[in-house]
C-alpha cells in the first residue's frame, strides 16, 4: 500500500484516498484552470470560542440597514445621524455592551486596502472583533453555465480576502438560485469545494445559511456540505428563516440537521415576516435546546428582523439569548 505524508506531516493518506483526491483535482483543473485543488486544502480551522454567554454574542449589521450608510444605501436615523460600518463595533459596544459584530457585505463602502485597514483599526480601537461577514452575491454556484459558476467562485474569493484583511474568521456565502437550473447538489458542491479550499489558504471558514427557500433549503445545504466534506465548509443555522416557507416540523428538522454541521456562527432570530407580511415566531427554547444538544460552541449573532425599533428588538434578543445560553 502506498502511504503519503502531507506537507505538514499531520495526516497519512492511503493510496485509495490519494487517487480519489487526485481525480477530483484533475476534474477541477479542467473546469477552472489556475484554481487551487482540494488536495492543497489546509488541515482544519482551529478557532477558540469564549465560554461565557455574553462573550458568545455578536450583533449583525443587517437589522440596522436604515441607519448604516453604504455604497448604495444612505440610511438616517431619527436624529439624522449616519453610521459607517467601520464604526459599527464602537456603536454596538456603547448601545448593547457587546463588542463582536457581523457586518453585511453591502454595508462596506469600499474593498480597497486603505478602507479595510481603516475598518480593522476602528474595530480594534473599539476593542471589538468581527466574527463573520454576511456575504450576498448574485451568481449561482449550481448554474449549468460554467461562466456563472466561475463568477460565483471569484466573488466568494474576493470576500474571503476581505475577511482575512479585517480579521474575520469566517464568511457566510449565500447561494442564489440559478436561472437555468433547479438546485443541483453536484454542481454546487463542485463549486463550493473550490471556495472552501481557498478559504483554507486564508484560514477563513465558509458557512452556508438556510435563507432562500429555493436555493438554500436546509436539507439541500446539508447535502452540499456533506458532499464537499471539507472542514472549511459549514452550516449557518438561522432560527427563523425556514419557518417562513415551510411547515414547523420540517423547519425544525432542517435546523437540527444544520446544527450538526455548524461550527462558528448561527443567527438568533425570533420573528420573521413571510411574503404576505404574516409574522412567524421561532421557539427559542426549542432552538437553543438543539444548539446545546449539538454541542455547538460558536458565536450567536443577533439578527432582529421585524417591524419596529431595531435597538429595542436587538436588546430583547440579547437578553433572551444570554438567558438560554447560561
Amino acid at each position: 500500500m502506498l502511504i503519503l505524508l502531507d506537507c505538514r506531516g499531520l495526516r497519512l493518506h492511503t493510496r485509495r484516498r490519494f487517487v480519489a483526491q487526485s481525480a477530483a483535482a484533475l476534474i477541477g483543473a479542467l473546469l477552472w484552470p489556475g484554481l487551487k485543488s482540494m488536495v492543497a486544502a489546509s488541515s482544519r480551522p482551529n478557532l477558540h470560542f469564549p465560554a461565557q454567554p455574553r462573550d458568545r454574542i455578536a450583533i449583525a449589521s443587517y437589522p440596522f440597514r436604515e441607519v448604516i450608510t453604504g455604497p448604495d444605501e444612505h440610511g438616517n436615523d431619527r436624529s439624522g445621524a449616519t453610521i459607517d460600518i467601520k464604526d459599527f463595533a464602537a456603536h454596538v459596544s456603547a448601545k448593547f455592551n457587546v463588542r463582536k459584530i457581523e457586518p453585511w457585505s453591502r454595508h462596506f463602502h469600499s474593498l480597497d486596502g486603505k478602507y479595510l485597514e481603516q475598518f480593522r483599526t476602528a474595530v480594534e480601537k473599539a476593542q471589538g472583533a468581527v466574527v463573520n461577514i454576511a456575504v450576498d452575491g448574485e451568481h449561482s454556484p449550481y448554474s449549468v453555465d460554467r461562466a456563472e459558476r466561475e463568477k460565483a467562485v471569484a466573488f466568494s474569493k474576493q470576500w474571503i480576502d476581505v475577511a482575512a484583511a479585517v480579521g474575520s474568521p469566517s464568511i457566510r456565502n449565500n447561494m442564489p438560485d440559478a436561472k437555468d437550473s433547479n438546485p443541483d447538489v453536484g454542481r454546487a458542491a463542485e463549486t463550493l469545494a473550490y471556495v472552501a479550499d481557498y478559504g483554507a489558504t486564508k484560514h477563513v471558514v465558509v458557512s452556508l445559511e438556510n435563507d432562500n427557500p429555493v436555493s438554500e433549503d436546509p436539507f439541500f445545504i446539508v447535502k452540499v456540505i456533506e458532499k464537499v466534506n471539507s472542514p472549511w465548509l459549514h452550516a449557518l443555522p438561522d432560527f427563523a428563516n425556514t419557518l417562513v416557507a415551510a411547515e414547523e416540523e420540517y423547519a425544525y428538522r432542517g435546523l437540527q440537521a444544520m446544527f450538526a454541521h455548524a461550527y462558528s456562527i448561527c443567527h438568533v432570530k425570533e420573528t420573521e415576516a413571510d411574503t404576505q407580511g404574516r409574522m412567524v415566531h421561532a421557539d427559542l427554547a426549542k432552538t437553543f435546546g438543539m444548539l446545546k444538544a449539538s454541542h455547538y460552541q460558536g458565536y450567536c449573532s443577533i439578527e432582529w428582523d421585524s417591524p419596529g425599533d431595531p435597538y429595542a428588538g436587538t436588546q430583547d434578543l440579547i437578553d433572551k439569548a444570554i438567558r438560554y445560553l447560561s
